[in-house]
């Protein structure tokens, strides 16, 4: 399996022996309201309970393998400034960790590089917060050498974000050379040079990914096979459907962000049209925006997608919030989101659904707001719902088609080649003096080729299927 490669490495080795208690701070539902001063109002549908956030950090701390000794929910009724937390909490922390000997404080948040320093100077432990846990778990998962390079990129910059004057051993001043930055130049600005240096760096090598992931799309554009793209939130199930679909042994655990480098197979549809399905990386709450950025090439993949399933855990007691999670990050890729043509949802596990609650589901899903892009109900793990998707991704990508019938000489095996090439063969037969009959399918931008080549021996037809 793909995610056994990393087990024995020194870095999981050292994350399991690490001693970490986990905190979650969050802000009590009244001062999340507008006239709150520490937050902004989500819309009702959005709104997670402590637990359930305090779940999923726990669930991001055990994808690192460390060692939990202590977990702490806090409910905070305003956030402090120099700290975060209120003195008294803080105090009450320092003792705990003490107490349980923990090297690593996980805040379930997003900390300023003043309170992350003010933290660890007072609890006596490395402290890092929803972000840097996040970029951790990316740095360990990333298999390809695009992977490794968007995560460090994202990583450096979340690391010159923390490069603040307060750090005294970072205030030396070094004399150097003028290529070197020149005499008087502190540390902490040969720092943040050298940072500056390396991304660039880095944006240039992504750069030539972009260049080159823009060559696969032309090359996959120039053959007439659509492209489906798998989003969705982290753990929702997409490479177990992935694998479902196509066959294939994607690493799929129930694990946050199991994958993370995007894969691309191709897929039989069941009346033979071929199209190709990627798997990308998960979407989660408050998704650090250097990573958005930084995997940006990777996610192209999604906004050259021909169609986009989405794919929610409909047994999560937050599914509605992770649902307004994965459109945010799809909004700011620049996706239309009220192209409903274009994204089809798939409500995954309704395995872990009992019959009243799947009955409620079905239900929800017929009663959807646009009859005609009702959300499918399936279960990646049993193979439930899988052949109606199949059938609904079908009708979804023959809308707006052309159908043709073509008739070949016997002797023309040339054009019959170059129809199975560059269209979707929905039907072929055999007269039995040799001449072929062939019904094929393309999108309208593809047609005139066709027409240019088979002239006279072509019917256009109207209809979806052939």
């Amino acid at each position: 399996m793909p995610g056994e490669s990393n087990k024995g490495s020194p870095a999981l080795t050292r994350a399991a022996k690490t001693r970490a208690m986990v905190v979650g701070p969050y802000l009590n539902q009244r001062a999340t309201q507008p006239h709150g001063r520490s937050a902004v109002a989500l819309p009702e549908k959005a709104f997670r309970s402590p637990q359930a956030r305090f779940d999923e950090v726990l669930g991001l701390a055990e994808a690192l393998d460390l060692d939990i000794v202590d977990q702490r929910l806090l409910t905070l009724a305003e956030i402090k400034p120099s700290t975060f937390l209120g003195t008294g909490k803080v105090a009450e922390l320092g003792e705990a960790i003490k107490a349980a000997e923990a090297e690593l404080v996980i805040m379930d948040c997003a900390l300023s590089p003043v309170q992350q320093r003010n933290l660890e100077k007072a609890l006596g432990a490395k402290v890092i917060d929803r972000t840097g846990l996040i970029l951790e778990i990316f740095g360990r998962r990333a298999r390809t050498r695009e992977g490794s390079l968007q995560v460090e990129l994202a990583h450096l910059a979340y690391q010159k974000s923390r490069l603040v004057r307060s750090w005294t051993h970072l205030e030396r001043q070094r004399g150097g050379f003028g290529f070197l930055g020149g005499p008087g130049e502190t540390q902490i600005e040969a720092d943040r040079r050298l940072l500056q240096e390396r991304m660039t760096r880095l944006e240039q090598d992504l750069a030539g990914v972009k260049r080159t992931r823009g060559l696969h799309r032309k090359t996959r554009r120039d053959v007439p096979y659509p492209i489906i793209a798998l989003v969705g939130y982290t753990n929702a199930g997409k490479s177990t459907l992935f694998n479902r679909l196509t066959e294939a042994d994607v690493l799929a655990q129930n694990m946050l962000f199991a994958t993370l480098d995007p894969t691309l197979r191709s897929l039989t549809l069941p009346h033979g049209a071929k199209v190709i399905l990627s798997d990308t990386v998960g979407f989660i709450s408050d998704l650090p925006t250097m990573l958005v950025s930084a995997f940006r090439a990777t996610l192209e993949e999604v906004l050259e997608a021909d169609l986009i399933l989405h794919v929610r855990d409909i047994a999560h007691q937050d599914a509605e919030a992770q649902c307004q999670d994965v459109e945010s990050v799809l909004a700011e890729l620049g996706i239309d989101m009220a192209d409903e043509q274009r994204i089809l949802e798939v409500w995954n596990k309704a395995d872990l659904l009992d019959e009243e609650a799947q009955a409620a589901a079905l239900n929800n899903a017929r009663r959807w707001k646009n009859a005609e892009n009702q959300p499918i109900l399936v279960s990646a793990l049993t193979g439930q719902g899988v052949a109606t998707l199949e059938a609904e991704i079908e009708a979804r990508l023959a809308r707006g088609r052309l159908l043709f019938d073509i008739t070949l000489d016997p002797a023309n095996g040339e054009g019959l080649h170059w129809l199975h090439e560059h269209t979707e063969v929905m039907h072929k037969s055999i007269d039995e003096d040799g001449t072929i009959h062939v019904s094929v399918r393309v999108a309208p931008e593809r047609a005139e080729p066709i027409k240019r080549r088979f002239g006279a021996m072509l019917v256009e037809r109207e209809g979806l299927t052939a």
